[in-house]
C-alpha cells in the first residue's frame, strides 16, 4: 500500500473498527495499491495500522465473500484476479442495470439537473479539446460516472450499479492501457449525458449499452 497512508489509527475514533478496516483495504484494492496476486499479511497490517488482528481477519472474511480476496494453501489471503468469465458476468449486468439507470436518469430530467448537466458537459468538451489540462483523468472519470448513475435517482440501483462498477474499477488501469481507450471512454460518456439532459431515454440506453460493450471488449484485450 502507499506509504502516505500509513498511519495510526486513534480507535476513539473509528467506531466501528472492522468497518473502518474493510473500506480501508478495499479502497487499496481498487485504486491499485494491493494487486491482483498481491499477499495481504494481517500481522503486518495490523502494525501498520496500530491496532488488533480480529478486525482485520473480518474485514478480510467480507472482503472474501464478496471476491476482492481469496485464502491459498501455503500463501494465506491473495488479492483475487478476475477471470475473462467473471469480467464477462459483471459487464453483462451492468449494461442491463446501467441502461436502466440512465433511461431513468432522461426520464426524470428537471431544470436543476439540467443545470449540473451542462456545466459537466462543458468540463468534457474543455478536457477533450486539450483546454482543460489540469484535472486527474481518472478521477474525472469517476465523477462522470457517479454523477450519470445518481441522475436516475433511484438508491436501490445506485447501490448496486455502483457495487458492480467497483469490481471493474479493481482492474479498470488494464482497459486503460489500450491505446486511445481513455479519450474514447470520455467521449461515449460525453454522448450519453447530452442524451440524459436532452430527456432522450432510449437513446441515452442504447450509448450506454455500447459503452460498457467498448469497455468489456478493451478489458478483455488488457487482459490477455
Amino acid at each position: 500500500m502507499d506509504k502516505e497512508n500509513e498511519n495510526h489509527w486513534d480507535l476513539e475514533n473509528l467506531t466501528p473498527i472492522r468497518d473502518k478496516v474493510y473500506q480501508y483495504i478495499k479502497k487499496a484494492i481498487i485504486d491499485g495499491e494491493l494487486k491482483a496476486g498481491e499477499r495481504i499479511v494481517e500481522r503486518e497490517l495490523a502494525e501498520k495500522l496500530n491496532i488488533s488482528r480480529t478486525p482485520i481477519r473480518e474485514a478480510l472474511f467480507r472482503l472474501e465473500s464478496q471476491g476482492f480476496v481469496k485464502t491459498l494453501p501455503r500463501k494465506g489471503v491473495v488479492v483475487s484476479q478476475m477471470s475473462p468469465d467473471e469480467i464477462v458476468e459483471i459487464f453483462t449486468m451492468l449494461s442491463v442495470l446501467g441502461g436502466l439507470a440512465v433511461k431513468l436518469a432522461a426520464q426524470k430530467i428537471n431544470d436543476e439537473r439540467m443545470f449540473q448537466l451542462d456545466l459537466l458537459i462543458g468540463e468534457m468538451n474543455s478536457v477533450l479539446s486539450g483546454q482543460d489540462t489540469t484535472k486527474d483523468k481518472d478521477q474525472f472519470h469517476l465523477d462522470i460516472v457517479e454523477s450519470i448513475y445518481k441522475a436516475a435517482q433511484s438508491p436501490k440501483l445506485y447501490e448496486i450499479v455502483s457495487s458492480l462498477f467497483e469490481y471493474i474499477r479493481a482492474f479498470a488501469h488494464l482497459s486503460h492501457e489500450q491505446p486511445g481507450r481513455r479519450k474514447q471512454a470520455l467521449q461515449e460518456h460525453l454522448e450519453i449525458v447530452r442524451a440524459i439532459r436532452n430527456g432522450e431515454a432510449e437513446l441515452a440506453e442504447n450509448l450506454m449499452k455500447i459503452h460498457i460493450e467498448n469497455s468489456k471488449k478493451a478489458y478483455l484485450a488488457a487482459y490477455k
